[in-house]
């Protein structure tokens, strides 16, 4: 499996490294986030700039990548979660991929969030831009109503592998104890076979907290923690996170 190098971070199969997502609304709160992550350990953030209030306007949205890369020394992951895969404003297909280019442009971030169910031609070509301005792609599924057959998970990460993401990533939702074991099940034969390049895999809620924390058993290369509020269900605190990979750390 090829691993893949952000800055002073290498992201590989197995070694989970913690991202925190930025959730704030506005300029101020994201950067009063950014100052009481300095004391704490984790490897990059994630700007879901979908919970931004001013995430229509270009000129704002640039303005605040530029603050947030002059505050953080670690990678930025640019997210635009939509309604359907469990984000918080609507936007329209055409305006997700403007946004996204708009990123890929400032030069103030060092990944994208490309969503798997959108359109191929659109796909494409973001990957393609990203690539020439040097920014990675993550391209992720989110299923927050069920966790489809274990066949379905791998068959939707081989599938952002073939497009040329540099991570994939899946999300589900579990509503009972096979489900979750199904998620793991699809890791384990991604990391032993199937994958070519890292990838995500979480199963959500409650119920599927274990598996942000099996990324060393499992294969998953990164696992989300929260500094106030979560960003989706299950997430625990960068604190606890840290320590619990560090206690089931595989030698």
């Amino acid at each position: 499996m090829e691993n893949i190098q952000i800055k002073e971070l290498e992201f590989t199969a197995g070694n989970p490294k913690i991202c925190v997502p930025l959730t704030g609304t506005d300029e101020e709160q994201i950067l009063n986030d950014l100052e009481s992550l300095k004391s704490l350990d984790f490897d990059l953030v994630e700007l879901r700039i979908d919970h931004y209030n001013h995430v229509e306007n270009s000129e704002m949205v640039e303005k605040l990548l530029e603050a947030v890369r002059n505050n953080c020394e670690k990678p930025v992951l640019f997210t635009f979660r939509t309604i359907r895969e469990g984000g918080v404003h609507e936007m329209t297909e055409e305006k997700y991929f403007e946004l996204n280019r708009l990123a890929v442009e400032s030069g103030f971030v060092d990944l994208i969030d490309v969503e798997l169910f959108s359109s191929e031609e659109q796909i494409r070509s973001i990957l393609s831009h990203a690539h020439e301005k040097g920014v990675l792609v993550v391209m992720s599924s989110h299923d927050f109503h069920a966790t489809p057959p274990k066949d379905e998970i791998v068959r939707r990460l081989v599938k952002m592998q073939d497009y040329g993401a540099d991570i994939t990533k899946i999300a589900v939702m579990p509503s009972c104890e096979e489900d979750v074991l199904v998620l793991m099940e699809a890791s384990v034969e991604m990391k032993k076979g199937k994958a070519d390049r890292p990838f995500i895999t979480m199963s959500m809620g409650a119920l599927g907290a274990v598996t942000r924390l099996t990324g060393d058993l499992c294969g998953s290369c990164l696992t989300f923690a929260s500094l106030h509020k979560a960003s989706a269900p299950g997430q625990m605190s960068v604190k606890s996170t840290r320590e619990i990979l560090n206690l089931l750390k595989i030698q």
